[in-house]
């Protein structure tokens, strides 16, 4: 590229972002906030939408379509659908300017590398990225993946100056790495939390308003799979069907759920049991003796939707927490290796698996609660066919069947994202200031 690395880079470098939904709004935002001139753009039945939308930001030009974006910009962002991603790029692609450099925010790396590997000029270089977080998270601190999948070192450092503002924490991985970890971490931490909100919407439920789901792990679980609900089910379609690697974790965490509710109704308390503290010990058997667990149930106490007194509560199974750690077990994940690159949700989740695993009064009431009591028994069913469902749509990589399932269950809940999203924002941002300087 002409730019040179001591060049003041706001006031020569012009960025384009190929996608104007939740992220590309984000990255729009931040970049142009920071000085860069933001050329943009979405689907072409948006661009007088958008046109009225950034009217008054003078940073960000707005155009018809990719080609527009493209010839101009010298960093180039596409952030569409892992499953659009080779369309889209195939359209606009030929248009790079020459030179300059590609990425793309997908969350799923192997189909975004082929189709730059496939479309773009062979002079343009390839750096791509990935925020490990949503669209209404504080990025400081939170981890930044860069892929130099075809790239010089200088270009490496553009991009690293222009995402300065963000003040992430960068991480650097190939696209083949970024898809393992972002499976381990992400795939079947989406599937428990979608389970349970189709368990609950089938059984006809508002867990925020039933006495056995009241307390610390409960208000992770419900504000967390409102969340995931009140987002668009294409960002964790893309995930689920289009990394090959999440497949065999989701597929795994659906037969452990299976395994241990039929070893629960079928009451063989030994098998059960074993089979638990395996896990356990797999998973948490490597923890120095000083070890600070991430999170307490107190901590997570005053993150709740509900109005029923905390003092209310009654002993869970726990079957999903359960069944995550009998998962990476079985997968041999020791999810404390990919801290560096955890999503803020998956931290929230591994810290309630944590505490229920290494408390062992709480992890004895859970296993008693599971074989002996069937206060949970009708939700617990309902969690294993839901698990079981995502598994078999993700199987046969159905994205309509997606979409119907995901927007269903969305519907039901809608009501309460307002509160969910403000409570769940204030929850993440105090777990993730309490984490972020723990060592593991």
């Amino acid at each position: 590229m002409s730019l040179t690395a001591s060049a003041p880079r706001a006031a020569q470098v012009q960025i384009g972002i190929i996608g104007m939904g939740d992220m590309g709004r984000m990255y729009a935002r931040r970049l142009s906030g920071a000085g860069y001139i933001i050329n943009a753009c979405d689907r072409e039945e948006r661009f007088e939408s958008l046109k009225e939308e950034y009217k008054d930001a003078p940073l960000v030009n707005i155009f018809k379509n990719g080609h527009y974006v493209s010839r101009l910009s010298d960093y180039i962002i596409y952030s569409v659908e892992a499953e659009n991603i080779d369309k889209i790029v195939a359209a606009y692609g030929p248009s790079t300017k020459v030179g300059a450099i590609v990425g793309g925010q997908t969350s799923c790396k192997a189909p975004e590398i082929a189709a730059f590997e496939a479309h773009l000029p062979a002079d343009v270089e390839i750096v791509s990225c990935h925020s490990l977080h949503g669209p209404n998270v504080d990025t400081r601190g939170q981890p930044l993946v860069l892929i130099q999948h075809r790239a010089s070192d200088e270009s490496l450092e553009l991009v690293k100056s222009i995402f300065t503002c963000f003040n992430s924490q960068y991480v650097y991985l190939t696209a083949q790495a970024h898809d393992k970890i972002t499976a381990d971490t992400q795939a079947a931490t989406h599937a428990a939390f979608m389970s349970m909100g189709v368990a609950w919407h089938a059984n006809n439920q508002f867990p925020w308003e039933v006495p056995r789901y009241v307390g610390g792990i409960e208000n992770v679980k419900i504000n967390i799979s409102l969340r995931i609900y009140c987002n668009k089910w294409h960002v964790y379609a893309g995930l689920a069907i289009m990394n090959p690697a999440a497949h065999d974790q989701i597929l795994q965490y659906a037969q452990s759920v299976t395994d241990l509710f039929t070893l629960m109704i079928e009451h063989k308390k030994d098998e059960f049991r074993q089979r638990i503290f395996s896990a356990r010990d797999y998973v948490f058997g490597g923890l120095p003796d000083d070890h600070e667990l991430l999170l307490s149930d107190d901590l997570l106490d005053k993150f709740s939707l509900s109005n029923v007194p905390a003092d209310a509560r009654t002993p869970n199974s726990h079957l999903s927490l359960l069944a995550m750690v009998d998962c990476w077990w079985k997968l041999g994940i020791v999810p404390y290796d990919h801290m560096i690159c955890s999503t803020p949700l998956f931290r929230i989740w591994l810290g309630v698996t944590e505490y229920l695993f290494q408390s062992p009064g709480l992890l004895e009431d859970c296993i008693k609660v599971a074989l002996e009591n069937d206060t949970f028994r009708a939700d617990d069913l309902e969690f294993t066919m839901a698990a079981r469902s995502w598994s078999d749509i993700i199987t046969f990589r159905n994205f309509d069947l997606y979409q119907k399932k995901f927007e269903r269950t969305q519907k039901y809940f809608s009501p309460r994202f307002p509160d969910a999203t403000k409570l769940g924002n204030e929850m993440i941002k105090t777990i993730f200031e309490k984490t972020k300087q723990k060592k593991v």
